[in-house]
Parts: structure tokens; sequence; C-alpha cells
């Protein structure tokens, strides 16, 4: 028997299904976004079917803060945000949710990346959405000197803090963490919390917050640190090093 007789045309299929792949992958369409004079937001109205993903482009610069929210008529609908020059995504839609809120780590144009979920997308299904895009605050004209970002990140550092949840001791355990840094005194630092979700806190010039509407965030200064509580079950201890530096 020739076996090579019956290989080809499975390898065949093979190639095809790969080729395929390949030009699904490739099939993204880019937008400048520009906002009107005076203005610092904008709303995008698109549509997309199948395997389309949407790239809109916006420069903007570290240390300023960019939100997004999208409505859509598809709950397989996402969006995921990438930094400059980057695949590293700042925020992914589909463990995310529809809306964003951040600080951004470098000059350069991101992107805000539009598509429907794979399962969606094989059923080529459709999606009209509105994207409402803000940039806010002034581009930092000195963030920390030699602050350079870990590669394939969008963290100037990243560790475990002291952390914990219920009635144990603050501090008893232990969370890992990322920064952005901004210009001396602003940050946000990123933080898995003991129960795995993930928690955004925001430090501005001595000013703790958080850009999650369902938390409630109260914080005092001890010393060289911050502690900091989360609806009064989870409480993070993060020292001035994570903010500044050094």
């Amino acid at each position: 028997m020739d076996v090579s007789a019956i290989s080809c045309p499975f390898l065949a299929i093979a190639l095809m299904v790969v080729s395929s792949g390949s030009a699904l992958s490739q099939d993204i369409r880019e937008e400048r976004v520009s906002f009107d004079a005076g203005s610092s937001s904008a709303t995008l109205e698109g549509a997309i079917t199948g395997y389309e993903i949407v790239d809109y482009l916006l420069g903007a610069g570290g240390g300023q803060t960019m939100s997004v929210a999208l409505e859509t008529d598809n709950l397989s609908n996402y969006f995921n945000v990438l930094p400059p020059n980057s695949e590293t995504a700042l925020f992914v839609g589909s463990s995310g949710g529809s809306e964003w809120e951040g600080l951004l780590p470098d000059d350069g144009d991101y992107r805000i990346r539009v598509y429907l979920m794979r399962s969606a997308a094989r059923r080529d299904e459709s999606a009209r959405y509105s994207l409402s895009v803000a940039i806010t605050g002034d581009p930092p004209t000195g963030a920390p000197a030699g602050d350079a970002k870990i590669p394939g990140t969008p963290y100037h550092a990243r560790g475990p803090v002291s952390c914990s949840i219920g009635p144990a001791e603050k501090g008893s355990a232990e969370c890992e963490f990322g920064v952005i840094r901004g210009t001396p005194g602003t940050a946000e630092v990123h933080i898995t919390s003991p129960g795995g979700e993930r928690r955004v806190i925001r430090f501005t010039d001595g000013v703790v917050s958080s850009p999650d509407p369902d938390v409630t965030l109260t914080f005092e200064k001890r010393a060289d640190e911050w502690v900091i509580g989360i609806n009064d079950f989870e409480y993070y201890v993060i020292p001035e090093a994570v903010v500044y530096g050094g």
C-alpha cells in the first residue's frame, strides 16, 4: 500500500486549516482616533462580523489616564487595551468586563482592540457597538529617573506585598503586585487579592483611591507604609518604595 497516497490528502487539509487560521488572524482594521478641539473624549460607533477586528489608535502620554466603555448588542463582543509597540494587553475585556480606566505607562499609540470571542466569530455572528474613550491628565514632565519597565510588561516593578483577608491579622499573608509609575507620588498598583481578584489602587500625591465603583477604600499612612482596606475585608500594606521607586 502506498502510504504517501493516504497521507497527502490529510496533509493538504491540515495546510488549509493553518492557512485559514493565519488569514483570519490578519483581519485587523486600523482606525485613527482624534478628539474635537477642546475635548478629551470621543464616542465611536462601529460594527464587526465574524473574525473582523478593529484597532482604534490613540496617541497619549505616559502618566495620563485612559478610560474606555463598550456598549454592544452582542454579549460576546469585547475590547482589549494594548500599550505602544506591544501585544501584552493592559486590559483584557473577556475577563475584565466592558469598562476600564487606567494609568498609561508610556508615550505613544495605544490600541483599543474590538473583537468577538472565537466561539461567536466561528458562528459568523455580528455586533453593533458604541465605544466611549477619554484621556485625561497632563503628560508628566519628569518620571523617576532610570525607572525602566520590566521587559514584556507595563510595570516598573513587580513583587509581593503584605496582605490579609477577613479577620486575619493585617499583613499576615503575601499578594503579588505590579506598579505603573508616573511623576513622583503618582502610581497605579495592580494587586492579586488573597481571593484571586484583581485590585487596582491609585496613589496621587498622598491620596489613595480605586477606579472600581464597587469598592469602598480606606487608607492610613504609618511611617513609610500605607495600610489600605477594601470593603473592610481585604487589607494591603504598600511601602513607599513601591510608589516612588528605589
